[in-house]
């Protein structure tokens, strides 16, 4: 029994605090939870700005593209899911690096997408899209500790519409 008061007492005091009537009578709980709200979202508008910029060049617009991509859960990472939804003309876009160490993947690659008529966007370095798509490690200070390369990523949902997205669909057009 003494184990279920032990453990009771760090809950009610906490539920107490929480409980505690402001230190100002006439301002509701509610009144500073909105505050706080509106502080949140007005912190959070500039980067909303700043992420449907237009982009410099399409790799830019790629990168942006596959961050949204990757948020709504809509990428196939790596060989084996990239020929999955390959195969299965789920993927709106593919993405292939152009440092792939077999070629026997390559011409696999360029090789579905043309026969489903998906389109193929190659990037210089597979250790870069690799980062783009999430597969990079940080340590606690947010810098790169390590980088899995992607040799080739698919896009099965684009996200919301954004300028990027837009640029890369023109670039088809």
């Amino acid at each position: 029994m003494t184990g279920v008061q032990t453990f009771a007492l760090p809950i009610c005091y906490s539920f107490c605090t929480l409980l505690r009537p402001p230190s100002n009578p006439h301002q509701n709980m509610s009144d500073n939870m909105i505050d706080e709200t509106v502080a949140e979202v007005e912190q959070e508008d500039p980067q909303v700005e700043d992420e449907d910029a237009e982009p410099e060049d399409l790799l830019a617009a790629l990168q942006q593209v596959l961050k949204r991509a990757r948020f709504h859960k809509g990428l196939a990472r790596g060989l084996h899911e990239t020929v999955k939804v390959l195969d299965k003309k789920v993927a709106h876009l593919c993405v292939l690096a152009e440092d792939c160490d077999e070629a026997a993947y390559t011409a696999l690659i360029e090789a579905l997408c043309d026969e489903h008529q998906i389109h193929l966007i190659k990037v210089p370095e597979k250790k870069k899209l690799g980062e783009w798509v999430g597969l990079a490690k940080f340590d606690n200070n947010s810098n790169i500790k390590k980088v899995i390369g992607a040799s080739c990523v698919a896009i099965t949902e684009y996200g919301e519409k954004s300028k990027a997205l837009d640029m890369i669909l023109a670039h088809f057009a």
